[in-house]
């Protein structure tokens, strides 16, 4: 099981991060907020910034006792925090650690590996470097006590074509409402989304551009455990290009993430936030992985994760062609999961589970229903959900037991394919986050 800790801010203890049980959490990219009227945070102006938050991860890492990985987990630097950074410098948010990378259209043997050589890290960053971009995002948030803000995401992307199709994470670029892409050159371009798919965590967005340099892919295969493994990516949203690097430690390893079940590389090559969809490379100056992931806490160095090249050149291809991987069932309905009693007194629940909170109109299910079991298999998370709709294709009609008052119900529904849930839905509205399934 993979844990990081969950920073939270409280700003009545001299703006430390309280510790939290660990609890397993999906790693996202840097996000910084700006207060309106701050007019955004610009690229390029911010190495004062960047020196705020070196000072404050020392300070906290200190007070911490060897917190340096638990505070690269967290996810989010919120408007007050940065705030606090620009006026004092004396408090920052734990920043959960992922990577992006980058692809190429054209698979090649990860020959680093097979003929026993390895150029050096100089020479792989000489020949990949130009195919990894810097991704900026900018959308509206609510803070407490501030109202609307515009915040601003920092991510990696890998270049796919030299016509401007570009790999990054799907949470790197996830709600964003204006999307911006700086080459190695520091060459700027708006970006257009193309598709993502959350399952794998890969998105496709698209730059008026031609003539640049694709990343080449390797066959991530071929791997073999303790070759050259090289991250090039933009950490801390700031340093962009900045390369790092280690062994592959594991070809395949099965983790889950939020519920999802994914088998990743392994490296133990450094990466921070914002290295999110920057690109991992072989010996060879080629693509093997793009950068998702990271394990933060206490004691615990040197174990990030990188979505297998095969995988991404697989996914990529659907999205460009059809805006979505096809072929996919589901069942239609959105979900949310209530894990423990905190969470279900906080929803006045009375059980954990997973409950139904919007639903097609035309299907036996409604809002507030609890899951007990879907063709006699008892399920009780998202993960148990998924995992066996995942054994059905489009089409078929499965059997769904529900609660509902007290009382048992049963609905057959049609799986269909996700990405075709209809307008009609209804159910629950508000701010309450839910999982499409």
């Amino acid at each position: 099981m993979y844990y990081n800790y969950n920073n939270n801010f409280n700003r009545e203890e001299n703006g430390m991060p309280n510790r939290e049980e660990p609890r397993p959490v999906r790693y996202v990219g840097n996000t910084y907020t700006t207060p309106p009227g701050d007019g955004g945070r610009k690229k390029k102006k911010g190495k004062g910034r960047v020196a705020a938050l070196l000072v404050a991860v020392a300070v906290i890492a200190g007070a911490a006792g060897g917190g340096a990985g638990w505070l690269a987990a967290g996810g989010r630097i919120d408007t007050a925090t940065i705030a606090q950074q620009e006026q004092a410098e004396s408090t920052a948010e734990g920043m959960v650690q992922m990577v992006s990378s980058e692809a190429e259209n054209e698979t090649k043997p990860s020959t680093a590996a097979a003929s026993g050589e390895t150029n050096s890290v100089a020479t792989v960053a000489g020949k990949a470097s130009a195919s990894v971009v810097e991704i900026t995002t900018e959308y509206m948030t609510t803070q407490p006590f501030v109202g609307e803000a515009v915040s601003e995401g920092a991510g990696s992307g890998v270049i796919f074509s030299e016509d401007g199709y570009i790999i990054t994470n799907n949470h790197v670029i996830d709600g964003a409402a204006q999307i911006t892409v700086t080459l190695s050159d520091g060459t700027e371009y708006a970006a257009e989304l193309i598709g993502t798919d959350a399952k794998t965590d890969l998105a496709v967005i698209k730059i008026e551009a031609s003539g640049l340099l694709a990343a080449e892919f390797a066959d991530s295969s071929a791997l073999t455990v303790g070759e050259l493994a090289v991250a090039i990516g933009n950490p801390l949203g700031e340093l962009g290009g900045t390369v790092t690097s280690g062994i592959v430690s594991a070809a395949e390893r099965d983790i889950t993430i939020e519920g999802e079940a994914m088998t990743l590389i392994q490296t133990s090559a450094a990466v921070n936030p914002g290295n999110s969809g920057g690109g991992l490379f072989n010996g060879e100056g080629q693509l093997i992985g793009i950068v998702n992931s990271k394990l933060s806490g206490e004691n615990i160095e040197g174990l990030a994760f990188a979505i297998p090249s095969n995988t991404v050149r697989e996914i990529i291809a659907e999205i460009i062609e059809n805006g979505y991987v096809t072929g996919r069932p589901q069942l239609g309905v959105e979900v949310i999961e209530v894990a423990d009693q905190n969470t279900a007194m906080m929803y006045r629940l009375n059980n954990t589970g997973v409950y139904i909170a919007i639903t097609d109109k035309s299907l036996n299910v409604q809002s507030g229903d609890r899951i007990l079991s879907i063709d006699g298999v008892s399920v009780a998370s998202m993960q148990d959900v998924s995992a066996l709709i995942e054994e059905y294709a489009v089409g078929d009609t499965v059997t769904m037991v529900v609660e509902r008052g007290g009382q048992q119900v049963e609905a057959s529904i049609t799986l269909t394919e996700e990405n075709n849930l209809q307008s009609n839905r209804q159910g629950a509205s508000g701010n309450i986050n839910t999982t499409l399934i």
